[in-house]
C-alpha cells in the first residue's frame, strides 16, 4: 500500500457519499421524463379538470334538483339553503368553515407571512375538498352538496348540524388553545332506521392542492410529499412523479409541503385508504395536487361518535411533537415524524443531539446566520478529536516519506507490486502506523455531516431569516440574476454556493499539498480530476439549495481549512518521527504479528511466485 492510500480512500468516500446525496436528492432520468411528460400534457389536463368541475358541478345541481323536488326525502331540508361562513379563531390560527358541507375553506397561520409578506394561508376554499359519504337503506348522504345548520358557534367551538328526516347528523369543531390540533367528531342521532344495521364505515374523500409558499418551486417541491403514518413507521410518497397507493390501518394522512402541513387524523384509523400525489407545473403557484379516498369508522345507532382531529399548521419539530400529545384517542401520534431527518443513524443524531441543540442556541435571540455559525463550530470541536487523529495520520505517514521512497525504488516495476506493497506494510506494523487510521475518523464523521444536510432544509425557524446578503436562509441567494434559463444551472447562482466552491478548491489543494509525495501516478490523476470536478458538481447541484445550507457548508469548509492550517504549525513533524523511530526501535525487539491484510498480501505474493515459476518452466520446455 502507497504512502498516500488512506487519504485517496477517505477522499473517496467523502466523494462517493457527496455524489450520493446529489444523486438522491436531484431528479432521475424517469423523474424528468414524467415532468416533461406532465408539461407536454398540461392544457389537455386543464381542459380535463374544466369538464370535470363541470360535471360535478352539474352533477350536484341535479342531486339537489332531486332532493328539492323530491318533499318526501330525508335529505329535503338540508338540500336547501345558502352557503355562510364561518370561523374559529385562537392565539397562533384562524379556521374559515362553510355549512355547506360542514367544512373548513380556509386556514390563515397568524404567526407566519408568505412571499408578498401577508398572513400565510395555507389553503382556501378553492384549494381543498372534503367529503363525507354515507350509504342510506333509500339514500346516501354525499356532506359536500348538503347544507347544515350551526347550533353552536364560539371562538372555540363550532356545531353543525344537518337535518335527516326524523334524526339528524352532527358535526362538532372544537380548536384547542394556543394550538394548531382542531378536534372534530361525526356523530348520528336517531338514524337508526335511515342506515342500515349492518353499516360499520363511511368514506371520506380529501383533496388539497398545495399552495408553493416559498421561492424556489425546485428545492420546495423536493420537500412536498404525501406522508402518512401506518402502525409502525412514516413513509411518503414519491416527491418528484406521481404516484399512487392502496394502504389499510393508517393513523393519518398528510398533505405536506417543506415547512407546512394539513394532517388529518382518525382516532379509530383509516380502514383502508387510497392515496394519490401528482406534481403539478411551475408557474401555477401550486406544488402537487393531493388526495385520499378513505373508509373509517361510523357507527349509525350513535351511541359512539367518529372522532377524528385535524393539525393545519408549521413542520415545526418542538411544535409537531407537543401536539401529538394533544391526541384525543390517548396514544402519541408521532406527528414529528413528519420530518424527514434522514437514514436511521443519522436520525437519532439529529433527533437527540442537532434539534436540542439547534433549539437552545435559537433560544438566545440572536440573528440565525450567527445560529449556523455557532452549531458549526461546535459540531466541528466535538468532531475535533477525530480530526486530530486524521491529520496525526498524514502526519506520520509524511515523515515516512524517506522509508517509502526507498521501497519504492527498490520495487519500480509494476509487477513487483505486490511485494512493494507486502514490505510497505511491515514498515508500517514496525513503526506503529496505520494506513486506515486516516479514514475510520472520516467515517465516524459522517453521520454529523449528513445530519445537518437533512436538518437544515427543514429547519422552518431559517425561513425568512436575513444574513448578510441573503433575505431568506431557507431559500437559495441569487444575489447574481438573470433573465434567461442556463442549462443546468437556470436563471441564477447562489453566493454561497459559489464560495463554498470555492473554499472547497483551497481546502482540497491545501490537503494535496500536506499529503506525501510520490506514490501510484495514476492515483494522483485521480485525486486531481476530483479536486476539480467535485466543486464543479456542487455548483450545479447545490445551487437551488437554500442559503442557509450552502452557508453551513461554506462556514464548515473554511474551519477545516483553518484547523488543518494551526495543526500543521503545532504538530512538530520531527518530534513525530522520532517517536516514529522509538517505536520501530521498541518493535524490532518483538515478532512481527501479521495482519489479516498482510496474511492475505503474503497469500497472494505466493501464489503469483508459484505462477512466475510455472510460466518459467512452460517457456524452458519450448
Amino acid at each position: 500500500m502507497n504512502n498516500n492510500k488512506s487519504t485517496i480512500i477517505g477522499w473517496v468516500l467523502i466523494f462517493a457519499v457527496m455524489v450520493g446525496f446529489i444523486y438522491i436528492n436531484q431528479p432521475s432520468e424517469e423523474q424528468l421524463a414524467e415532468q416533461a411528460r406532465l408539461r407536454a400534457v398540461q392544457d389537455s389536463i386543464a381542459l380535463v379538470q374544466a369538464q370535470q368541475e363541470l360535471d360535478q358541478s352539474m352533477a350536484e345541481a341535479r342531486y339537489n334538483q332531486t332532493l328539492l323536488q323530491d318533499s318526501t326525502s330525508a335529505l329535503y331540508q338540508a338540500a336547501q339553503g345558502e352557503e355562510q361562513s364561518f370561523a374559529l379563531e385562537n392565539e397562533v390560527i384562524r379556521l374559515t368553515f362553510s355549512n355547506r358541507g360542514a367544512r373548513v375553506t380556509s386556514a390563515i397561520l397568524k404567526e407566519y407571512t408568505n412571499q408578498e409578506d401577508l398572513p400565510l394561508e395555507l389553503f382556501n376554499q378553492g384549494d381543498e375538498s372534503i367529503n363525507f359519504m354515507l350509504d342510506g337503506k333509500n339514500e346516501n348522504i354525499v356532506t359536500e352538496k348538503l347544507y347544515f345548520h350551526p347550533i353552536v358557534v364560539t371562538d372555540s367551538t363550532l356545531v353543525f348540524r344537518m337535518p335527516v328526516g326524523t334524526g339528524y347528523l352532527d358535526f362538532s369543531y372544537c380548536l384547542l388553545p394556543e394550538s394548531y390540533m382542531l378536534n372534530f367528531t361525526v356523530q348520528a342521532h336517531g338514524l337508526q332506521n335511515f342506515f342500515p344495521s349492518s353499516m360499520k364505515t363511511m368514506n371520506v374523500d380529501w383533496a388539497q392542492r398545495v399552495r408553493q409558499q416559498e421561492k424556489g418551486y425546485t428545492f420546495e417541491q423536493r420537500y412536498t410529499t404525501l406522508t402518512y403514518r401506518t402502525e409502525k413507521d412514516t413513509e411518503h410518497l414519491s416527491e418528484m412523479k406521481e404516484q399512487s397507493k392502496e394502504l389499510a390501518n393508517l393513523e393519518w394522512i398528510a398533505f405536506k409541503d417543506q415547512f407546512f402541513s394539513s394532517i388529518f387524523i382518525a382516532d379509530q384509523q383509516f380502514k383502508s385508504a387510497d392515496i394519490k400525489s401528482s406534481p403539478i407545473n411551475e408557474g401555477s403557484g401550486y406544488l402537487k395536487e393531493m388526495q385520499a379516498e378513505t373508509t373509517v369508522f361510523f357507527d349509525p345507532s350513535g351511541e359512539k361518535a367518529s372522532q377524528f382531529q385535524f393539525y393545519f399548521g408549521p413542520n415545526q419539530y418542538q411544535t409537531l411533537k407537543e401536539s401529538s400529545k394533544l391526541s384525543t384517542s390517548g396514544k402519541n401520534l408521532h406527528l414529528d415524524k413528519l420530518i424527514y431527518f434522514g437514514w436511521p443513524i443519522v436520525r437519532w443524531v439529529n433527533r437527540f443531539f442537532v434539534v436540542y441543540l439547534f433549539d437552545w442556541l435559537n433560544s438566545w435571540g440572536i440573528n440565525m446566520g450567527i445560529v449556523l455559525l455557532l452549531l458549526t463550530l461546535i459540531v466541528k470541536a466535538i468532531v475535533f478529536p477525530f480530526t486530530y487523529k486524521q491529520y496525526l495520520s498524514t502526519a506520520k505517514m509524511r515523515a515516512l516519506k524517506p522509508h517509502i521512497d526507498k521501497i519504492n525504488a527498490k520495487y519500480p516495476n509494476p509487477e513487483d507490486a505486490l511485494q512493494k506493497q507486502q514490505e510497505t506494510m511491515q514498515l508500517y506494523s514496525k513503526y506503529g502506523v496505520s494506513p486506515m487510521s486516516g479514514c475510520l475518523p472520516t467515517l465516524i464523521q459522517m453521520p454529523v455531516w449528513m445530519a445537518l444536510f437533512f436538518f437544515i432544509p427543514n429547519a422552518i425557524e431559517l425561513r425568512g431569516q436575513k444574513f448578510l446578503w441573503a433575505n431568506d436562509l431557507s431559500a437559495y441567494d441569487d444575489l447574481l440574476h438573470w433573465n434567461f434559463n442556463l442549462p443546468l444551472l437556470g436563471d441564477h447562482i447562489s453566493l454561497f454556493c459559489l464560495l463554498f466552491s470555492i473554499v472547497n478548491i483551497v481546502n482540497t489543494l491545501y490537503t494535496m499539498k500536506q499529503q506525501p509525495a510520490g506514490g501510484d501516478p495514476q492515483q494522483q490523476k485521480m485525486m486531481k480530476w476530483m479536486m476539480l470536478m467535485m466543486p464543479i458538481i456542487f455548483i450545479f447541484a447545490l445551487n437551488n439549495y437554500s442559503a442557509g445550507l450552502n452557508y453551513y457548508y461554506f462556514i464548515s469548509t473554511l474551519t477545516t481549512i483553518i484547523i488543518m492550517f494551526v495543526l500543521r504549525h503545532v504538530i512538530d513533524e520531527s518530534k513525530l518521527l522520532v517517536q516514529l523511530e522509538a517505536n520501530y526501535a521498541k518493535n524490532q525487539q518483538k515478532p512481527i504479528k501479521k495482519s489479516s491484510m498482510m496474511a492475505r498480501l503474503e497469500a497472494m505474493q505466493k501464489e503469483l511466485e508459484e505462477q512466475q515459476k510455472l510460466q518459467q518452466q512452460q517457456r524452458n520446455k519450448k
